[in-house]
Order: structure tokens, then sequence, then C-alpha cells
């Protein structure tokens, strides 16, 4: 059974950045896909980007050319580095792997 803890939410004024953490234990994690996906309220749950088990990524076309997904397998860890945030993108942070949901972090983007 995964297990996973996020980190790394938190306030920023708009243009800031942060780094999303998803430590994940059980499982074997190099063989999985993942994803980081975000719920703002009001909105339905969205996905903002993903990898694949080979390193392969995508991202939802608002946040192209400012967040990066990556992967470190030694350390069963997923990130998500925003950079230029925007108010819009407020919201609870999820990672997603092996049919496991984390906790969810938030992330406000306020000046």
């Amino acid at each position: 059974q995964v297990q996973l803890v996020e980190s790394g939410g938190g306030l920023v004024q708009p243009g800031g950045s942060l780094r999303l953490s998803c430590a994940a234990t059980g499982g074997i994690f190099k063989l999985y896909a993942m994803g980081w996906y975000r719920q703002a309220p009001g909105k339905q749950r969205e996905l903002v980007a993903s990898i694949s088990s080979g390193g392969s990524t995508n991202y939802v076309g608002s946040v192209k050319g400012r967040f990066t997904i990556s992967r470190d397998n030694a350390k069963n860890t997923v990130y998500l580095q925003m950079n230029s945030l925007k108010p819009d993108d407020t919201a609870v942070y999820y990672c997603f792997i092996a049919g496991t949901w984390g906790q969810g972090t938030q992330v406000t983007v306020s000046s």
C-alpha cells in the first residue's frame, strides 16, 4: 500500500515561486507514473502535470513554461517546481501515485 506525504505549500506573492514535494512509502516507486492535481474553491480537480516512469512529462496549458514536475526515484519523491505564480494558481494541490492521493497542500498566491 502506497502512502504519500506532501509538503511545500504556503502563501506567496504573485510572481513568486514554491516547490511542492510528495514523498512515497510502500510500492515500487520507480515503476509508477505520477501526477500533481489541484482543486480551487468551487472548481473541479484538474490535472496540472504528470510524469511517466521513464520521465516523460505533460502539463496543462495554463502552467506550461512556469511549472516543472520531476522525480527522484532514489528518494521516492516527486516534485512540482512552480515559478511565476499567479492568483489563479491558488488551490489545494494533490499528488497522485498508484491509485493513492496525497493529503493535499494549500497554495495561495496573493499580494
